[in-house]
């Protein structure tokens, strides 16, 4: 029997338009092995495709679709970790080859690693850039349940490759994350310091690269409105908190790439689906509008 066909983002109003002339490439990479609460993030990016036919084109700004939107095949996920890194390093490679801007669904967050690679092979210490990261949790553990790649660990190996760090969000993390962050100063607003207006000052320090790489795990938003993920936390951002924030950052700086990871869809509940579609909708705004 043949494997179901997956939508295009946005297929059923745009289509599935040519990747040569397209700015933005979809790449869903359906990674699921470390997940350490919840499952069903394998599931996430069919979900966040599917549901992006219920968006509207217009995203309060413009209409992102105008700069093309182009989705690649699924990567091929099944194996150890090191081998579905690579895949997507070489997904991701493509879509900068081609002069388009990655937008990589998830799948659990160890996906951010495979993007990364790509961009630090691509751009290096000539058009250096770093990473905005909204999440719950800190994922700077060096190992956890006996792996240096599970999604616990993303931003740590983020780290060891040399990329600037900016957390918001982040409520929940061990001890040694902690004392991680504070040897290593990293940059943060944290679940209790979210503002509750859009900022008056810039949120990223005026030395932040002005390239960034926004990777965004759903668990960051707060579980009233995102609760189809596997490690929800309370105290999270809400949707024009995010906003805010989201504008702020990219405000004067270039998008690079962008992820959307954790989803993970649950039966009879298509409004998180919707979210984490039109969170991805926005981010590829940010990209249009760069």
């Amino acid at each position: 029997m043949p494997a179901p066909v997956t939508p295009g983002f946005l297929e059923e109003e745009i289509g599935r338009p040519a990747a040569r002339g397209s700015r933005i490439h979809v790449i869903p990479a359906p990674f699921e092995a470390s997940v350490s609460y919840g499952g069903g993030t394998a599931r996430g990016p069919a979900a966040i495709l599917a549901a992006s036919n219920q968006l509207e084109l217009w995203d309060g700004q413009g209409v992102p679709a105008d700069a093309g939107i182009h989705t690649r095949p699924a990567v091929d996920c099944s194996g150890p970790a090191e081998a579905v890194l690579t895949r997507i390093e070489a997904a991701v490679t493509e879509t900068l080859e081609a002069g388009a801007v990655p937008v990589l669904l998830g799948g659990e967050h160890t996906v951010t690693l495979g993007a990364l690679a790509a961009l630090h092979r691509a751009l290096g210490p000539a058009e250096p850039f770093g990473v905005v990261q909204f999440d719950a949790h800190a994922d700077l553990r060096d190992a956890y349940q006996g792996s240096r790649l599970s999604h616990a660990c993303v931003m740590r190996r983020a780290l060891d490759l040399g990329l600037p760090l900016f957390q918001i969000g982040v409520r929940a993390l061990c001890r040694d994350e902690h004392d991680l962050r504070e040897a290593l100063a990293v940059g943060r607003i944290d679940g209790p310091d979210l503002p509750l207006a859009p900022p008056r000052a810039s949120v990223l320090p005026p030395d932040f690269p002005a390239r960034i790489y926004v990777t965004f795990d759903v668990d960051g938003l707060d579980p009233a409105l995102m609760p189809s993920t596997g490690t929800p936390v309370p105290g999270g951002l809400f949707w024009h908190q995010a906003m805010w924030l989201l504008d702020d950052i990219a405000r004067g700086r270039t998008l690079v790439g962008c992820d959307v990871t954790e989803l993970a869809p649950a039966p009879g509940q298509h409004g998180p689906d919707f979210t984490a579609a039109r969170l991805a909708y926005a981010l590829m705004g940010l990209i249009a509008r760069g």
